[in-house]
């Protein structure tokens, strides 16, 4: 990953449109931002997303900032806004099974690579939220709270957050013992206590220590298994419905 390119200068009053605004100015758009959601949860998918915003008032998202700082509602508004608004954005799913075969940082970066080799438009530069992607083909920047500061990356980090949200809230009634719904995998106490009281389930993490501390010892379904499964449940119902 690359500095800013030479002679390139950013007013400290920029706001978060000032870093495309100034890439713009030196020849380098488009330009993207990459972000994940789900790293630091021990269950579910790990959710990498990438989003390149058009230039002027149409690429100004009303209320858009790091995903972690708005509530649902507000994140909602602003995913709507982001995938009709973008001039191209993509999202990629990583399972479980794969995390723990990867492991998260190596995950992490592939999601990253794979969510801006699907964008419909090639981006010139790709700006990353605190550490830099190699092998991205294209110059980039990677930001310290690039979500906070980056219009882009903060689009990214809405929808992979909100992407991942709604996989944990589908999962949630095929687990409902772990109350993913409200906690999304994260370590919290409650998820703590249902991981003590009933051991991991099959959308669990089995790279990390709780998990493998809270290890039942019965090989239960796969996360493909249970994805699957929820499927066949939804399509049940749908036909169902239409009798």
């Amino acid at each position: 990953m690359s500095v800013l390119p030479r002679g390139m200068t950013l007013r400290s009053d920029a706001g978060p449109y000032g870093y495309e605004r100034a890439l713009r100015r030196a020849g380098l758009a488009p330009i993207a931002g990459v972000d994940e959601a789900g790293r630091g949860a021990c269950a579910g998918p790990l959710v990498a997303a990438a989003a390149i915003l058009p230039e002027g008032g149409s690429g100004r998202i009303p209320g858009l900032a790091d995903s972690k700082l708005l509530t649902p509602k507000a994140r909602e508004r602003c995913y709507e806004q982001v995938v009709r608004r973008a001039a191209a954005w993509s999202v990629v799913v990583v399972g479980p099974d794969e995390c723990d075969r990867l492991g998260m940082h190596v995950a992490n970066v592939a999601a990253l690579r794979r969510s801006l080799a699907r964008l419909e438009v090639r981006p010139s530069y790709v700006l990353t939220d605190g550490f830099p992607v190699d092998g991205l083909e294209v110059p980039g920047l990677a930001m310290w709270k690039g979500d906070q500061v980056a219009a882009c990356i903060s689009a990214a980090s809405v929808i992979a957050k909100v992407t991942r949200d709604r996989i944990m809230e589908d999962l949630h009634p095929r687990y409902p013992a772990y109350d993913f719904a409200t906690h999304k995998g994260y370590v919290t106490a409650s998820h703590s206590a249902a991981l003590s009281e009933h051991g991991p389930c099959a959308i669990h993490r089995r790279r990390f220590v709780n998990v493998r501390r809270a290890e039942a010892g019965t090989a239960g379904e796969t996360y493909a298994e249970a994805v699957a499964r929820a499927a066949e449940a939804v399509e049940d119902q749908a036909m169902e419905a239409a009798r």
